[in-house]
């Protein structure tokens, strides 16, 4: 269920440029869009885990506030990242 370091290499290598910048907005949006999906498949087959789903609503949470963060700051780099991830429909 947890993300491996490799597969966190690879996301940071993918959306911050190398494996070492962490820190950028559009990582850890890559990164906690990734610990979500993997939430939310676990809570679809174990519906009264409380506190994983309270879990899942304090990262969409961090996950809204990063990307405001990103939209008031760059809003290409915001529309970039929104498009590769494919959150909006």
């Amino acid at each position: 269920m947890s993300i491996t370091a490799e597969k966190k290499k690879e996301i940071f290598k993918e959306f911050g440029g190398s494996e070492t910048s962490t820190g950028t907005p559009e990582s850890q949006v890559a990164l906690f869009t990734q610990r979500i999906t993997d939430l939310t498949n676990h809570l679809k087959s174990h519906k009264k885990d409380h506190s994983t789903r309270r879990a899942l609503l304090k990262l969409v949470g961090k996950r809204r506030k990063l990307l405001n963060y990103l939209q008031q700051k760059d809003i290409e780099r915001y529309r970039a990242l929104i498009k590769k991830l494919k959150l909006r429909k």
